[in-house]
């Protein structure tokens, strides 16, 4: 079972940690995306455990458990905040927004022996939209506060009929739910918006050639032809610019790999330990 411990970063800032034990084999240190938390980890993290790795999975300031200062909704300061957590050695991962988070800490020269990106680390919202107003009106959030957390919960379950409960109910971390049941957002609208911000902003692109580790690309490739084509091309660039990079698909399957596949991804990550 992980431990749950605060940990205190520059400015004050307390981020929650979930912490897997493991043997003294390499550790990872697992990122979570945008608006999610540390708990979508626990079923890859226990895998890994099992295996023998210790694991540290993190929710990002605003997210979770962590403290929500006024500022600081940036991928350069995600990664900052990231940098006193990496053991030495370590695999860190990220999901969709933590991967482009990842790319930055083993960019910036955090002492991390690999890295695996999970359906991100090569997100480019400028590829994708004409314009940032086009971006906001697309990735804006719909509204949440106020609906009833049964209602949620059954949601996530028709939208997802292949996850476990325990993917589902860490899904569910990601709100608050008062006495009446009712939810509201861990991570204000704001802060949420000031992340698709950076992420237009700060693209990963530039900080690839500064990556010197072995990279895993694990991709959520979609079913239909010209979906997948795109998805094969953005990966295809992240791959040529990353040092000894490998591509693993998943086809058909979802954006939170690590929520509908663990099993999968876990066994997909510890080839990174093994070959770094």
């Amino acid at each position: 079972m992980p431990v749950d411990d605060m940990v205190t970063v520059a400015g004050g800032v307390r981020l929650r940690v979930r912490r897997w034990p493991g043997r003294a084999r390499r550790p990872f240190l697992l990122v979570h995306g945008l608006a999610s938390n540390a708990r979508l980890w626990d079923l890859v993290a226990a895998r890994l455990a099992a295996a023998g790795h210790p694991g540290v999975a993190v929710d990002l300031r605003g997210h979770g458990e962590s403290d929500v200062p006024p500022d600081g909704y940036d991928t350069a300061t995600a990664a900052a905040d990231l940098s006193g957590l990496v053991a030495d050695g370590a695999i860190v991962v990220g999901q969709s927004w933590g991967g482009n988070v990842a790319v930055a800490l083993a960019a910036g020269g955090a002492p991390v022996a690999g890295l695996a990106l999970v359906d991100g680390g090569w997100i480019d919202l400028r590829a994708d939209f004409a314009s940032w107003e086009a971006c906001l009106e697309r990735l804006t959030p719909p509204p949440l506060d106020g609906l009833r957390v049964a209602e949620l919960r059954a949601g996530l379950r028709r939208a997802h009929p292949d996850w476990s409960a325990e993917a589902v109910e860490a899904t569910l971390a990601n709100v608050r739910v008062d006495a009446d049941g009712r939810v509201s957002r861990r991570l204000p609208l704001a802060h949420h918006l000031s992340i698709l911000r950076s992420m237009w902003d700060d693209p990963p692109w530039p900080r690839y050639p500064a990556v010197r580790v072995p990279a895993l690309l694990l991709p959520a490739v979609p079913a239909d032809p010209a979906g997948a084509a795109r998805v094969r091309a953005r990966v295809a660039r992240a791959a040529a610019a990353l040092p000894r990079a490998t591509v693993l698909e998943y086809v058909g399957a979802d954006h939170d790999l690590h929520a509908q596949h663990p099993d999968k991804v876990a066994a997909d990550l510890l080839t990174v330990a093994r070959e770094s």
